[in-house]
């Protein structure tokens, strides 16, 4: 499997989908990690294979996007840290997702949200949903904040390259409105700043800091 940094550099948004079906082992592979994302996180994510209905609105024309067949509902039981942990995994199955060969693009309002709110099992939230397929093209990367911006004073180089990770994230209309901290020789992250879903971009952002350094993230 390819370096996981290298995989964050390879993944960018793609909106615009080709026809073809995403292959039966492709399936089985992607199923069976999420499966191990549900036991882990308590959520209840799942991919929707085949179904136009997902983004057959007028948000989703909006939005640019186009020939949408395939897409990862997350959802589960409404908790204090259910939008955290919703980037977090979500994000973890974008990036497997990616080492696929698969191509993805988070949605938060421009999808048929009536149409996939009838997938959500009883007593379950909807969070966002992630399209899902193969690209028409690969997607091209966002500027950003550079780490240099982040980071003060002297820190180790394994925090260094966690936030050069996170900031390979994406994040709700590239708002990137986070802040990592050491406190007591341990990474922290938090959110600063004002925006919509800042707290699902702080989980993507974790995963990306703990994939590529091993550290746990504390989040204040």
């Amino acid at each position: 499997m390819m370096d996981i940094k290298e995989v964050m550099k390879q993944r960018h948004s793609v909106r615009s989908y080709t026809d073809e079906p995403i292959k039966a082992e492709t399936r089985v592979q992607l199923d069976r990690f999420v499966l191990q994302c549900n036991t882990e996180s308590g959520l209840n994510i799942s991919v929707q294979y085949d179904d136009p209905d997902g983004f057959d609105s007028r948000l989703a024309h909006y939005g640019n996007f186009r020939n949408v067949r395939n897409y990862i509902v997350l959802a589960g039981k409404k908790t204090a840290d259910f939008d955290f942990r919703c980037g977090y995994y979500g994000e973890k199955i974008v990036l497997y997702a990616q080492s696929l060969g698969l191509n993805t693009c988070w949605a938060a309002l421009t999808f048929n949200k009536k149409n996939v709110k009838k997938i959500l099992r009883t007593g379950d939230s909807l969070c966002m949903v992630i399209a899902l397929g193969y690209g028409e093209s690969a997607g091209v990367p966002h500027k950003g904040r550079q780490a240099v911006d982040l980071i003060q004073g002297d820190v180790p180089d394994w925090f260094t390259e966690g936030v050069e990770a996170a900031l390979l994230a994406p994040t709700a209309m590239n708002q990137q409105k986070f802040e990592f901290l050491l406190q007591d020789g341990e990474p922290a992250v938090q959110v600063k700043g004002i925006g919509p879903y800042t707290r699902v971009d702080l989980g993507i952002v974790a995963y990306h800091f703990e994939a590529v350094t091993g550290r746990k993230v504390r989040v204040l």
